[in-house]
């Protein structure tokens, strides 16, 4: 088999997905070659650095070779690079030092970008050479190890799973350390978005999915019955909660239910949206600060530098103007927009509601009745069956111009999975981040100090093994995963972020 007929098989349009099956068969055939010249080689998922190392060479390169898989070189700038592989060098050159760089594509190159190529990186005068290997060079490789090949192209998605989690167990805390710094790098940049979820507003008291849901159960059964006879509202929470342990609705759907009983209309009407709000803000739990400490240090991290801004934008999925408060307090210019027909000031930070925005103070917003609210299950496929609603657009414009923060999101909406899906498309690496939580030995084995696993060690390979699949799933959709166990820890590494 020929790499041509790989490439038949890869779809090469298709993203992280494509490229990542790309590389691993890559990898995977260099392996093999190397083995059978005695030569080492050494890659991982996730290495810290170029994608493999052949500290003896590979073919005719005889000296200690870094070697970096790039699906689209020529679309690639070579200052970008060459800024990336400096720096790289710097993190990497006393373990593993090298002479030689290699760049392996899987589309041909033509001289006159080799050239160019080449001429660039002179001009940098690094203390290396470079070498492009095109389909061409890899053909070579195919040639001489031809059962392999076949039988690495036979197997890539297999081979892809068993590298993710059957490497050997990583320093996570000291890849995080790498991963922040990469992130102060980009965020001096500037071209970097947040996209912020239920748990920004969680660390300030708002209520969750479901005790808002079941307030708002309350409100619906309480209106029904106050014509019959008396119920308690501690009856109803009984009621609710039974209701809940039998039946397990899923939120969207028992969200359709309520707006159902609270408004007999097809839309959310005002009197829905009000009921709404008043239940979003009198559950907030008024033992922690408005301005939490995530909060704050999302809202430092908007503050325009001497530089200027570093933070494009903000896209919430939050209801609430908890961000907008904090803005207002460190005196930041921001607009928050709610509709498709807003206007965006290039002086002022946009705050995107695309799920909808419900401010306390209603009075302080204009045109809050044109928001598309996403609550209930019509709502939501409004928005998911509409490529073009403008809430997708601004998600979708973002994820392809900028570096994006996801804080406080569970990463399983279909719709942003989607929408991450379609911005990947011709993208060889990772380019967002996602802060999520990583689950311990001890809060995995144990329940209220009590054990309900007694196999410690079994739990913990098989812990390793769910965070790197999680971690492969995740990349698949150019998003790498920093992991935390504290909630605490999420403001400490912005503001490293910040630094």
């Amino acid at each position: 088999m020929l790499i041509d007929d790989l490439l038949k098989k890869i779809d090469l349009s298709d993203g992280h997905r494509g490229y990542y099956t790309f590389e691993t068969f890559i990898l995977n055939l260099l392996k093999v070659h190397l083995e059978k010249t005695n030569k080492p080689f050494l890659s991982q998922p996730r290495r810290i650095g170029f994608d493999a190392y052949a500290p003896e060479g590979i073919e005719d390169i005889n000296e200690a070779t870094q070697i970096e898989i790039k699906f689209n070189l020529e679309r690639i700038s070579p200052l970008r690079l060459i800024d990336q592989i400096i720096h790289i060098q710097s993190k990497i050159q006393e373990r593993e030092p090298f002479t030689n760089l290699l760049f392996i594509t899987p589309n041909p190159i033509s001289s006159k970008f080799r050239n160019f190529f080449a001429h660039r990186f002179d001009e940098h005068k690094l203390p290396f050479k470079i070498t492009i290997w095109g389909p061409e060079e890899i053909n070579k490789i195919v040639a001489k190890n031809r059962k392999e090949a076949n039988d690495i192209a036979n197997n890539l998605f297999s081979l892809r799973i068993e590298s993710a989690v059957v490497q050997s167990s990583k320093d996570w805390k000291k890849e995080r350390e790498e991963k922040i710094e990469l992130l102060n790098r980009l965020y001096k940049k500037g071209q970097f978005s947040f996209f912020l979820g239920a748990g920004v507003s969680s660390s300030a008291g708002m209520p969750d999915w479901n005790t808002l849901l079941n307030s708002l159960f309350v409100t619906y059964l309480t209106n029904e019955f106050d014509n019959e006879s008396k119920i308690m509202d501690s009856d109803i929470n009984q009621i609710v909660n039974r209701l809940n342990e039998i039946d397990e609705p899923s939120a969207l759907m028992a969200a359709r239910y309520l707006r159902k009983g609270l408004d007999n209309r097809n839309t959310e009407s005002e009197e829905f949206t009000k009921t709404i709000t008043q239940n979003l803000y009198k559950l907030r739990d008024e033992s922690k600060r408005i301005d939490s400490e995530l909060i704050k240090s999302i809202v430092e991290m908007c503050m325009p530098l001497r530089t200027g801004a570093k933070i494009k934008s903000v896209i919430t999925y939050n209801f609430d103007d908890l961000i907008e408060r904090q803005l207002e307090a460190q005196s930041i210019q921001h607009h928050s927009i709610y509709t498709d027909n807003d206007f965006i000031d290039p002086d002022e930070l946009p705050v995107f509601h695309v799920h909808g925005f419900l401010p306390e103070n209603t009075e302080a917003y204009e045109s809050l009745d044109k928001s598309t609210l996403v609550f209930s299950e019509e709502g939501y496929h409004l928005i998911y069956s509409d490529s073009y609603h403008w809430s997708n657009l601004v998600q979708l414009s973002n994820l392809r111009d900028n570096n994006c923060l996801m804080v406080g999101l569970s990463m399983t909406d279909p719709n942003l999975r989607r929408l991450l899906d379609i911005a990947s498309r011709n993208s060889d690496k990772t380019r967002h981040f996602a802060f999520m939580k990583r689950l311990t030995v001890d809060s995995f084995t144990h329940i209220k100090d009590k054990q309900v696993i007694d196999n410690i060690d079994g739990a913990k390979k098989f812990l390793d093994r769910h965070h790197n699949l999680n971690e492969e799933i995740m990349r698949e959709l150019g998003v790498s995963i920093i992991w935390y166990t504290d909630y605490n820890e999420i403001p400490k590494m912005l503001r490293e972020i910040k630094k």
